[in-house]
């Protein structure tokens, strides 16, 4: 019978069931194409920054500068980059001047501070590795300071961190932080490695470059040419970034054998620059500051502030260029 007669004769036409909506459901959802899984993009943020060890007002308004844009954007730890206690370093674990010259000043930063030496650190004149073996001693004492040994290594995410002891360096020549860096580097499965220490590799400030410090190419000790040996070796190629302090000053050099150098040392005072004609793509030695440092997965960008936490400088590159 067809479906008018069917209808004339029975009155309203038989609707036709309707499909189950769960079933309908499960049809669409299996047309759709699935969503790809969010990446989980590791990100390490912190502050390096070196030359802090004064106590004064400078190094006060710096670490206001720091707290101010670590709760805008977000930091880690610090790299504190030398020259921790000035100008003699310290007689014992119990010296005053780590309350004055670090905990006081620092004191509104919930922060670790990993800390390397400076050749203050080891006294004005003297050289003395106990005044080092102290510093070393005081991270039982302290919650923010953070110095296991005068060197020493640690990973954070994707990161691997190299603290260096410079002086040792410079002034001993001792082979086996050397060979413990190169063990290290080899043994590390992290995708960024970051080097930081107190003497720069290259600098327009008064110090200057490895291997002519000073000015001078004919004193080894002076002029750092177990430093530019160590680092020729050891950093050039090896290290995505190397971190410093010892000038007073910030600068972002040009990339040098495969390496990029940035000096940081800025925390509580300024010197000049002298016009040393290394390459660089941003310096200042007028304004104490800092660098802020983001690496997000294979990218890394610095920012330069000043103790007001303005900015003056901002630069990204990608891991391997």
């Amino acid at each position: 019978m067809s479906a008018l007669l069917f209808t004339l004769a029975c009155g309203d036409p038989i609707a036709a069931p309707l499909p189950d909506p769960s079933v309908e459901e499960r049809r669409q959802v299996a047309a759709e194409p699935e969503s790809a899984p969010i990446a989980n993009v590791p990100v390490v943020r912190f502050i390096a920054m070196g030359d802090g060890g004064v106590g004064n007002e400078t190094q006060y308004a710096v670490a206001k500068a720091v707290q101010s844009v670590c709760a805008e954007r977000g930091c880690d730890f610090v790299l504190y980059l030398g020259d921790n206690i000035y100008n003699d370093g310290v007689n014992g674990v119990d010296d005053p001047q780590f309350q004055t010259k670090f905990e006081q000043p620092y004191a509104g930063l919930d922060l670790i501070f990993h800390m390397v030496l400076g050749n203050h650190d080891y006294g004005e004149l003297s050289l003395a590795e106990s005044k080092a073996e102290f510093e070393v001693a005081y991270s039982e004492k302290s919650t923010k300071w953070s110095m296991p040994a005068r060197h020493y290594t640690f990973a954070q995410e994707h990161v691997q961190f190299y603290a260096l002891d410079t002086n040792q360096i410079m002034v001993w020549d001792r082979p086996e932080q050397q060979a413990w860096l190169e063990r290290e580097r080899a043994a590390s499965k992290a995708d960024w490695h970051i080097a930081f220490g107190h003497h720069p590799y290259i600098s327009n400030g008064q110090h200057g470059n490895a291997g002519e410090y000073e000015g001078s190419p004919y004193i080894p000790i002076a002029s750092g040419k177990s430093m530019k040996s160590f680092m020729d070796a050891s950093i050039c190629g090896q290290m995505q970034l190397y971190l410093s302090g010892h000038d007073h000053n910030r600068q972002w050099l040009e990339t040098q054998c495969g390496t990029h150098f940035i000096v940081s040392g800025a925390a509580a005072k300024t010197n000049g620059l002298v016009g040393r004609e290394t390459p660089t793509h941003f310096e200042d030695d007028q304004k104490a500051g800092f660098l802020w440092v983001e690496i997000e997965g294979n990218t890394l960008t610095g920012v330069f502030y000043d103790q007001d936490a303005s900015v003056d400088y901002e630069s990204s590159f990608t891991r391997g260029t």
